[in-house]
């Protein structure tokens, strides 16, 4: 049996008659605009189940998708299901748009799918990958060198809620590699200015800025609804708390440090993962001398190299929320930016770690700031 072609205003007159409309476009796309009062009904999902969305099979059915090809197609499987009276609806939404027809759009699901259309295109995020990532919430501790651009990224990517800790204000002399702040905003918490920036990049994201120093007192408050927690901090105490209270809550940390030309980031599990992915006290049980490890302000650092790290961070984070591919955990990797080489170091959980060994209870937050001067 042929199917029936119709014109656009012949759709439009049955399906006030009584006839059902449908939509066989994928929802991105219906999202910019559908014919008024029609189904939205992805056509593979109307070819695999029809009956769910067409339950009377003598219906008067009119197909419709954007140019009328893949209506033609869904009208000929229905054909072939058993259905009476099938109709696909020539030169589809394009021409239904073109004759002034009545036009229904919701502006916010519009936005959605205009904003996000690159990551649905890809098999492996889709529509309910971007919808996971916008219910996600992920801590970053430090709106810094390495918060900078994790923070601008996740954003960006429609991360539905960003936590920001740092009781730090904007320097002058941070924008030489803090991306998020600016000249103007010099003096200004830096949590605030980040605000400023990742909301005017995208207004849908939900930044939480907390102007504090994170402490045993707050990190639980700070970090214990996060899906990932980010560290972007700059000194060992909070690098030690932070890990401690994520194996504690079970939370994923991403772990990133700069210093002059090199930097490294690594995925810590042990949380959720006891004897088998390492946490941060695996790889240093106890902090280096201070000689050992200066900080940006004393040993100077190439502007650019927070923001590899950071982007680094900001894309395992993601793979993270989205359960794609391999994370970092068990591997710490290391970028050497003059030589623009990267290498792998292969890490073990230390079953005599004394915060994240199976089967060993949570000692307890201690002084982090004692425990790092002490070494």
């Amino acid at each position: 049996m042929d199917v029936e072609l119709i014109s656009p205003a012949e759709a439009l007159r049955r399906q006030r008659a009584g006839g059902v409309l449908v939509d066989v476009r994928e929802s991105h796309e219906r999202a910019a605009g559908h014919a008024e009062g029609a189904l939205g009904v992805a056509r593979g999902e109307l070819e695999s189940d029809p009956d769910a969305t067409l339950p009377d099979r003598d219906a008067d059915v009119l197909l419709l998708c954007q140019g009328g090809a893949r209506s033609l197609k869904a009208a000929q499987a229905l054909l072939a299901a058993g259905y009476q009276h099938v109709a696909s609806v020539e030169g589809g939404t394009t021409r239904w748009i073109a004759e002034g027809l009545p036009l229904a759009r919701d502006p916010v699901q519009a936005e959605f799918y205009d904003r996000y259309s690159r990551h649905m295109r890809l098999p492996e995020v889709g529509e309910a990958g971007q919808r996971r990532l916008q219910a996600a919430r992920v801590a970053m501790v430090g709106a810094g060198g390495l918060g900078s651009p994790a923070a601008y990224y996740l954003a960006a990517a429609g991360v539905g809620t960003i936590v920001l800790a740092d009781d730090d204000v904007v320097d002058r002399s941070n924008l030489q590699r803090q991306v998020l702040h600016t000249d103007a905003r010099i003096g200004m918490a830096k949590v605030e200015s980040a605000r400023i920036a990742l909301t005017a990049l995208n207004p849908q994201v939900v930044i939480e800025a907390f102007p504090e120093r994170i402490t045993a007192d707050n990190v639980e408050r700070l970090i214990g609804t996060a899906d990932v927690v980010i560290d972007g901090a700059d000194n060992f105490p909070v690098r030690y708390l932070l890990n401690d209270a994520c194996v504690k809550l079970a939370k994923p940390l991403v772990y990133g440090a700069v210093h002059r030309f090199e930097g490294q980031t690594s995925v810590f599990d042990a949380g959720r993962r006891r004897g088998q992915a390492p946490c941060y006290r695996c790889l240093f049980p106890e902090p280096p001398p201070p000689e050992a490890a200066p900080n940006c302000a004393e040993a100077g650092v190439l502007g650019v190299l927070p923001g590899v790290i950071g982007l680094l961070q900001a894309t395992e984070a993601i793979k993270l929320i989205l359960e794609l591919g391999e994370p970092l955990s068990g591997r710490l990797l290391h970028f050497d930016a003059l030589s623009m080489r990267f290498r792998e170091t292969r890490l073990s959980a230390d079953p005599d770690c004394v915060v994240c060994a199976a089967g060993r209870a949570f000692p307890g937050y201690i002084d982090y700031q004692q425990f790092c001067a002490a070494h």
